[in-house]
Parts: structure tokens; sequence; C-alpha cells
């Protein structure tokens, strides 16, 4: 698998409270997630790296097992995401410091020929293909749902003042609910997974002509994208995950 992880602290923001991993197991499963904290006093930090952590302890624990299946793959998303959240949510209440910490998660499992994408939230994950970018998350935010009942046109969304406040998060109430889907996935698709911090600064016409491109590889991709986040003025963290499948023979660096 090839790949790429990279995040920045943007040009405004002095704590970075994105969190990402890369992981492939044993048995052939790619695991990967990014969360995007919030909260002051740096809890949104404390919160994307407890989701990252909660998230990758249970996937290393339950997904390594041989013949995963599709189902299984999906439930185990649901568990790790809920995990997740009841972890944060828990931490919050105890400590005041961390009240109203909480954070998105995007998180994928490929496996074989298929894709599972678990999220909550604004990051979001994208299949990237020479003739096209695929949305394949729908952002749980205000602005997305003024957009579906026809108040807002996706360009009045774009730059509406409210376009940040999340109607679903992680870790700030005891359950939350959690989009999970399964696809069928090809060797020549490219998984994008991504912080607000990208998709606020760049269009998807933009980030389709860097990631379908023939140069650079995955990692100076990744690095481009970020580039044009920071030249678009870099105003929140930035943060993006790239995966494809890959013949031995074209393993570069960065591949597990």
């Amino acid at each position: 698998m090839l790949t790429a992880n990279r995040s920045n602290v943007g040009r405004v923001r002095h704590v970075n409270e994105d969190q990402s991993w890369i992981g492939q197991l044993d048995n052939g499963v790619t695991l990967a997630i990014v969360a995007d904290g919030m909260g002051g006093h740096q809890a949104g930090d404390v919160a994307s790296e407890m989701a990252v952590s909660a998230f990758r302890s249970l996937m290393e624990q339950r997904a390594a097992k041989p013949d995963l299946t599709e189902q299984e793959g999906k439930m185990l998303i649901r568990q790790a995401i809920s995990e997740a959240n009841e972890t944060i949510y828990a931490m919050a209440a105890s400590n005041e410091q961390y009240h109203n910490m909480g954070t998105t998660i995007v998180a994928a499992l490929i496996h074989s020929n298929s894709a599972v994408i678990g999220h909550v939230g604004d990051s979001r994950a994208y299949r990237v293909t020479k003739e096209s970018i695929q949305l394949l998350t729908m952002d749980h935010s205000l602005v997305n749902e003024l957009v579906k009942s026809g108040q807002l046109t996706d360009e009045e969304a774009a730059n509406h003042p409210r376009r940040n406040v999340l109607t679903r998060a992680i870790g700030t109430d005891p359950q939350v609910e959690i989009d999970v889907q399964s696809l069928a996935w090809s060797p020549e698709d490219v998984l994008l997974l991504c912080s607000d911090g990208l998709t606020n600064m760049v269009s998807e016409q933009e980030m389709h002509a860097v990631v379908a491109g023939e140069e650079n590889g995955l990692e100076g991709k990744a690095d481009h994208l970020i580039g044009l986040a920071l030249e678009a003025g870099g105003d929140d963290n930035v943060t993006v995950v790239l995966l494809q499948e890959a013949a031995d023979a074209n393993r570069e660096e960065g591949s597990l």
C-alpha cells in the first residue's frame, strides 16, 4: 500500500488540533484515520489524540483476524468510533478543563477490493481517479443542512460565517450517530482523507488536479495539497492522508 500522511498547523493557529494515523495489519488490512479536534485550552488537541488512540487500539486488536469480512469491517469501524466517543465524553465530563471538547473523525478500512468508510463531523473522504474526484462523506454541519433544505447554495455555504458549526461531533454527547458505508475499491483508486483545513481552502477541482497528476508520488501530492492550503491563507490546521494499492514493483518511500 502506498501512503502519505501530512499535517500542518497552518498560518493562523498556534496548536495543531488535527491528528492522523495510517497502519497496516498482518492480514493485509490497511487502516487510516483523520481527527480534527475542537475546544479551548488545547482540549481539541486532547480530543483528537484520544480519538485516534482509541480507534487504533480497538482496530489493531480486532481487525487483524484472518479473512475479515466487509460486514465485520463495518461493525468494527462503528465500534471503534463509538468507543472513541465514549472515552472522550467521559474525560470531558470529569475534567472541567476539557468541558465541551470534541473532535471530528473520518476513518477507513481497506482490504482486498473493498473499502469501509466511517465518519462523524466535517472531515471528509474522497475517491480520486484519473477522471474524477468523488466525495464519499456528507458533512455533519449546519451549512450542509441548510444546503440540503434549499436555504443556501453551495457557493453561499462555502463562505458562510457559520460554516464551521457542526451538527454531530465525537465526544460532545453520550452517544453519537455514525455514518458507515462500504464500497468496491480498485487498485487505481486513491483514497483521500482530510480535515476541513484543506477543503475550506482548496477547491475539489484543484485537489483532483494534484492527486490525479502523474508526478510527485503520493507524498509529493500530499505536500502539494498542504502547500495550496497554506497559499490560500492557511486559516486552520490542515491534514491530508492518501492511500493507494500498488504492485510491489512500484513501491515507493512511504509505502507500508
